[in-house]
């Protein structure tokens, strides 16, 4: 039940991300963007938006990893994922913008979207399956 209500909150940031979070690139990226100039950006608070939104999903996907797992193992390794894919990405993101900016619009698009996305937890869901059942197999 809390699983559920954990995947809804999740459903529900994607959802509500217009007003949740300040983004000019979710609506840049559903136009044809690739012959248009970056919309006006405060950059400072796209940086902030996008950081609390990772931090906000990567901690309705551990919640998730616990309930699921019920190992606090699985759960800090995740944790370390998260800080280091998520400083990357982040990093990356402000470097890409920053240096390449126009010239790099698909790569912003996609660390962009691993930043709103809890794609993380699609991969470390059946990774963790796999190493617990190996585990069993020993």
């Amino acid at each position: 039940m809390l699983g559920a209500f954990l995947i809804l909150l999740l459903i529900a940031i994607r959802a509500f991300e217009k007003k949740l979070f300040y983004d000019p690139f979710i609506e840049y990226f559903k136009t044809d963007y690739t012959n248009m100039p970056f919309p006006k950006i405060n950059l400072i608070k796209l940086y902030i938006s996008l950081a609390f939104r990772f931090y906000l999903n990567s901690m309705l996907s551990l919640a998730l990893l616990f309930i699921i797992f019920k190992d606090t193992k699985i759960v800090k390794f995740a944790i370390f994922l998260y800080i280091i894919f998520g400083s990357i990405l982040l990093i990356s993101f402000v470097f890409t913008l920053h240096f390449f900016g126009e010239q790099h619009k698909m790569t912003l698009f996609y660390i962009r979207r691993f930043i709103m996305q809890p794609l993380f937890l699609m991969l470390f869901i059946p990774a963790f399956f796999y190493q617990k059942k190996m585990r069993q197999d020993l």
